[in-house]
């Protein structure tokens, strides 16, 4: 399953929650992250995201897609994922 999740989180546990997501997925930009997982992977990162958070004072959106979608950005492009051949 594809999947983006977007995060909403307190300064002082921003920089766990970046450093946990990037070791699963692709930084695309500022709080957002994108990519290819398994089920498997998606509950490891659930799981790994609510030992990080305050549920109280933090909002994490994971949005699950069937596919990659298609994706398009206007201006700058933060951090751009390439196919490697």
């Amino acid at each position: 399953m594809y999947i983006i999740v977007v995060y909403d989180v307190s300064v002082e546990r921003v920089n766990r929650v970046k450093k946990f997501l990037r070791q699963h997925l692709h930084w695309v930009q500022n709080s957002v992250f994108e990519g290819e997982v398994t089920l498997a992977e998606f509950e490891r990162i659930k799981a790994g995201i609510r030992e990080l958070i305050n549920e109280d004072e933090d909002s994490v959106v994971i949005y699950k897609l069937r596919s990659e979608p298609k994706r398009e950005t206007i201006g700058i492009e933060k951090n751009p994922i390439e196919d490697i051949i």
